[in-house]
């Protein structure tokens, strides 16, 4: 199976999916001739046209709200936000009108769209630029969340999404833009709502989400060394979230530990822990459940300061332990 970049798969599955069908198109700024920020939509605009590689104004509230228009008149729009922090100014058409629109409709109007954006820290980017909250809108009803941690889960969620016919917010943390991964050549999705067990073991789950995957990876090869069996489960989709894969590893191990790289104040791991002890999980734990999340704090520019601001490979290892005992 060949091996590409988590944005390269990203990119092949925008482009299958604008192939298969020609209500599929591109918004947002820059995403044309200069391929977006990040370079995810590099040379669609030389294959597809201006018609379906659209680029915008500087304004998120009108690509969300164009967006958002075109789903409920038959399109299927992919939006792009140059950076996640501005989906704050996407709110009001995403939450208050694409969320709503299909309930307050009776189920007669539909909104397939997917808005989606980098996110995350690890750049130097400073408080801006560098916030991840996808959690935010998983507590609107009427949103979709998926935050792909590989190239494979990217490349099968983004066609999944686009074929939705509700709002998705497409999370991408940009540190995860140049791992490298498997990628089929055949055509495949991979379900919204399936969360998958990223690494089988037996001593302690950890749930882990988007870049923390990786990391949690990594903690659970240098744990292996010590005789520390790890098993790391990724939700993959925060809405709908797969609880059922989570307790059932959890009822396993005994022990888990929540990793995000959100503030961790009111976060998706607090979701997951209470999802754990109102369940029938809860009887086989023998430890606390331990959350490792981001520090209530503005992200800083200082690298530094950046760094020790959300978990680390060496924080999870610590965590793992501690619950280990």
């Amino acid at each position: 199976m060949p091996e590409k970049l988590y944005i390269e798969a990203l990119r092949e599955g925008l482009r299958e999916e604008m192939l298969r069908d020609e209500n599929v198109f591109i918004i947002g700024e820059d995403v044309g001739l200069y391929g977006g920020a990040f370079g995810v939509t590099k040379g669609l605009f030389q294959e597809f046209g201006e018609d379906r590689v659209k680029d915008t104004p500087i304004s998120e509230a009108a690509i969300a709200g164009a967006a958002v228009g075109a789903a409920l008149c038959g399109m299927r729009p992919v939006a792009e936000i140059m950076f996640f922090d501005f989906f704050t100014i996407a709110m009001d058409q995403l939450v208050n009108q694409g969320a709503k629109n299909r309930y307050m409709f009776g189920g007669k109007a539909k909104v397939p769209m997917v808005i989606r954006g980098p996110m995350g820290c690890g750049t130097g980017a400073a408080a801006q630029h560098s916030q991840s909250f996808p959690a935010v809108f998983a507590h609107f009803p009427g949103l979709k969340v998926v935050m792909p941690s590989t190239p494979y889960d990217v490349k099968g969620l983004i066609k999944a999404s686009i074929r939705d016919d509700n709002p998705v917010v497409f999370a991408e943390h940009k540190l995860l833009y140049k791992v490298k991964g498997e990628v089929p050549e055949e055509d495949y999705i991979v379900p919204l709502g399936k969360a998958d067990v990223k690494r089988k073991g037996k001593d302690i789950t950890v749930v882990a989400g988007s870049i923390m995957v990786i990391r949690a990876l990594e903690a659970a090869k240098q744990l292996e060394k010590e005789g520390i069996d790890v098993e790391v489960v990724d939700p993959r989709t925060l809405k709908p979230l797969d609880m059922d894969t989570i307790v059932n590893s959890v009822k396993k191990t005994g022990r888990v530990v929540i990793v995000e790289d959100d503030p961790i104040s009111f976060g998706w791991g607090a979701e997951v822990a209470a999802g754990i002890a109102s369940s029938s999980a809860f009887d086989y734990l023998d430890a606390p459940i331990k959350r490792l999340a981001g520090l209530d704090i503005p992200i800083p520019y200082n690298p530094n300061l950046e760094k020790h601001a959300v978990p680390q490979v060496e924080d999870i290892i610590k965590g793992i332990k501690e619950t280990l005992g």
